[in-house]
Order: C-alpha cells, then structure tokens, then sequence
C-alpha cells in the first residue's frame, strides 16, 4: 500500500519530527509512506469570513496540484466522520482488499480544508470535534496508521 500525507505547513518542532520519524521508520514493513508540506497562506489574525475563504481556498489549489487522480482521498476534518481505531484499520483493509491501495491524507491549514478539496475528497474523517495543532495531527495521524497496520496483521500494539 502507497500513503501520502498531505498538509499545509512545515513542522517546526524537533520533537514532532523526531516521532514522526519514528512512526515513518516502524511502518516502512508495512507500507510505503511519503510527505508532502505545501505552503500555507499568512492570516492574519482578523479577517473577514471572504478573506478565511480565499486562504483556504489558495492553500486548497496547492493541495490538489498534489492528489493524483487515482488516489483514494481521505480528508481530516472536523465535521467528518468519527472513528475507533479498529474501524479505521476496518477502512484502510476494505480499501486494499477493493483495490485502492493508494491513499492520500489530508491535513488543511489553521482555518481549515477548502470547499474544492473536501469535494474531492472520497471520505471525511474526524479524530475528534477539538481542534489540533496541525503538527500535532500530523504525529497523530501517523501514530494510528501505524496503529490500523498492526491490528490488520493481528499483531500485539494496539492494547
């Protein structure tokens, strides 16, 4: 299986690159696993809501220059849909086992996904209705891929 994580924005903090090298390391038996950091826009802290909309909107261009058609695009959004850990591992097998075995993740910017990549994307998921750091998604959406791995192979971790 091919996983791309695609997000806005670079990681800044050693220690996130420090554990998401750690996860990329431990999943390499298991997948083929890339990054793709596409800038994000200055916002401001007061903006109008049209203004949010065309940073999302500029980032959301940079995102979709990087989703190959193929791809099966699963968006990290808020308003997605929840999941256990086992029902994520359930859909990354049903997805191999269907034969799309090529999956890009998405992690938007501070003010979220724009409109074009969640009409793109074929699955919304939430890891909780709070907000996180992008970083800190970016450590955790690694952490449960390499989660959904071993309970696919049945294989001690996940307890």
């Amino acid at each position: 299986m091919k996983i791309t994580i695609i997000s806005v924005g670079r990681i800044k903090e050693k220690y996130f690159e420090d554990a998401i090298s750690e996860y990329t390391k431990r999943l390499s038996k298991y997948c083929s696993l890339d990054f793709v950091e596409v800038p994000d826009e200055k916002a401001p802290e007061s903006m109008s809501g049209k203004e949010e909309e065309g940073v999302k909107e500029k980032e959301g261009e940079r995102i979709l220059k990087n989703i190959r058609d193929k791809q099966y695009v699963i968006a990290l959004e808020i308003k997605g849909q929840q999941k256990t850990s086992e029902e994520l591992s359930g859909l990354v097998e049903n997805l191999s086992v269907q034969g799309k075995s090529d999956l890009a993740f998405v992690i938007g910017g501070s003010l979220g996904i724009s409109k074009e990549v969640l009409a793109r994307a074929d699955y919304n998921l939430s890891f909780s209705r709070m907000t996180f750091p992008h970083q800190l998604m970016k450590l955790i959406l690694v952490e449960q891929i390499y989660r959904s791995f071993r309970i696919i192979k049945g294989e001690p971790y996940h307890k």
